[in-house]
Order: structure tokens, then C-alpha cells, then sequence
């Protein structure tokens, strides 16, 4: 069983997909998320408090600044922009797809976890994230 989720962002930031993810679901077995972008990662992550997200970009934020940053001098891919060859680093340190198991149609999620799409680039995007249940 396979679709496809579409989540579309508004720049930089964490979007929690999870109740689309928990629409489609059925059945039991394992569930495999995966993002068709370089620039984008997906994360298991804290729902209860926005500042967790806000934090977390934050944090990615001042680890992989833009290459307009002194710091970043040695990038050479800058044709795209100063935000897509950090992307590009952000979504290698992160993950890009994830695997949760699936009983009688629901994930097992803890109580605080959602599923979320980590975009890295400043401008807006429609994302793919694939989704296969394996039986």
C-alpha cells in the first residue's frame, strides 16, 4: 500500500503532517516515510510546544548559516542561493526517512510525537514525502 503526501511550506521551518499520516493509515505492519528532496528532512518530534520547532530551527539555523556568513566561505555550490547548499548539509545531518510501526491502523507514536517535514529552504515549496505499508 503506497501514497503520496504533499505538504507545502511557506520557507524555513517544521510542518507536522502526522493526522494526514493517520488518515490514510489501516491494518498492521511497518510504516516508511520518505522525502523526494535534498533540501528537506522529515523528524519524529515533540507536538505539544511550538517552541520546540522554533527551537530546533533555530538551533539548525546558526549550526549551517547561509553562505553569505564569513563561515561559510569554502561552500562552492552557491548558484542556487544562500540557502541551498546549507539545506543541502541540514538534510544530510537529518533524517530523510523514517520507519514507524502500525497496529490495527494507528501508529505507535508516543503521546507528544508527531511527524514532521523540516524544510530548509527560505522560499516556499510543495514537498513529496512518499508512504509504504509493508504488511
Amino acid at each position: 500500500m503506497q501514497t503520496d503526501f504533499t505538504i507545502t511550506t511557506r520557507g524555513p521551518g517544521l510542518y507536522e503532517f502526522t493526522d494526514d499520516v493517520a488518515r490514510w493509515i489501516s491494518g498492521t505492519g511497518l510504516l516508511t516515510l520518505m522525502v523526494q528532496h535534498t533540501s528537506a528532512s522529515l523528524l519524529i518530534q515533540e507536538n505539544a510546544d511550538p517552541a520546540v520547532q522554533l527551537d530546533l530551527q533555530n538551533f539548525f539555523s546558526r549550526l549551517v548559516p547561509p553562505t553569505t556568513d564569513p563561515s561559510m566561505s569554502y561552500l562552492t555550490h552557491t548558484y542556487e542561493g544562500p540557502d541551498d547548499m546549507p539545506a543541502h548539509i541540514k538534510a544530510a545531518m537529518l533524517p530523510t526517512q523514517l520507519s514507524i510501526p502500525v497496529t490495527n491502523g494507528k501508529m505507535r507514536l508516543g503521546m507528544w510525537q508527531g511527524i514532521y517535514l523540516f524544510e530548509h529552504r527560505d522560499r516556499a515549496h510543495h514537498r513529496t514525502v512518499v508512504a509504504h505499508i509493508s504488511r
